[in-house]
């Protein structure tokens, strides 16, 4: 019998004794039950036995490593939602993470109030056993199609001419619907965390979107800028 049926179950996959030494007791404080393991074989059979509501992948692990991991249990059509841990910063991993299923991912070493931040917000935008936004390759909001796969957006049944940096920030904020996101937090995903570039680049990206989506950011139907903190996709995301 359930104790506690109203805390979701998190399955905490890593390798490092420390980290389910600190993070675990940091979640369990915030309301979740914590399930730890230390290898990807042992991950699957815990995705399988127990259906988590979430799973942390760490990506470099012995037996399985958490892309394995997350790629099987995708290919099984298992869509519990997941966030990989990695010690890689750049651009091209944030894009695999995507691309192997990934609900979302953050870099180590982390702050465990970030990760207790997305783990909040990916349970929220997705739903028990249905593909979330992460993991489809067709996204629509109002006039707006975006083709991953393709790598081509459309409004209004209009090809749109987009620069490569300026598709991902709105594939980022589309997957990431009614989230506030921070200049810097689109900086890192986009452009990687040693990229020599600054905050400024994040709004000429967001301000050639608006351009092409026809929206005032003073009655925004898309992107929403939040004062003091970053921009917000407002327009109601589906996913096929």
């Amino acid at each position: 019998m359930d104790t506690f049926p109203d805390r979701p179950l998190l399955l905490l996959v890593d390798d490092d004794p420390s980290i389910a030494a600190t993070v675990a007791p940091f979640l369990e404080r915030a309301g979740f039950r914590v399930l730890t393991v230390s290898d990807g074989a042992t991950a699957l059979e815990k995705a399988h036995s127990h259906r988590p509501a979430l799973i942390i992948l760490d990506v470099l692990m012995p037996r399985l490593d958490g892309r394995e991991v997350l790629r099987r249990l995708r290919r099984e059509n298992v869509w519990i939602p997941a966030i990989l841990l990695t010690q890689v910063g750049e651009a091209s991993e944030r894009a695999l993470a995507l691309e192997e299923g990934a609900d979302d991912y953050l870099n180590k070493p982390f702050d465990p109030y970030e990760l207790l931040a997305r783990i909040r917000a990916v349970l929220r935008r997705t739903r028990p056993g249905e593909r979330s936004l992460s993991t489809s390759w067709m996204l629509s909001a109002l006039d707006l199609r975006l083709d991953r796969r393709a790598r081509r957006a459309f409004f209004k049944e209009q090809p749109l001419d987009l620069t490569p940096k300026a598709f991902a920030v709105l594939e980022y904020l589309m997957t990431h619907p009614d989230e506030c996101l921070s200049r810097e937090r689109l900086l890192e995903a986009v452009w990687g965390w040693d990229y020599p570039v600054g905050t400024r680049t994040v709004d000429t990206r967001i301000a050639e979107l608006r351009r092409v989506l026809e929206d005032d950011p003073e009655q925004p139907r898309y992107i929403e800028t939040v004062a003091g903190e970053g921009y917000r996709f407002v327009a109601p995301v589906t996913g096929q």
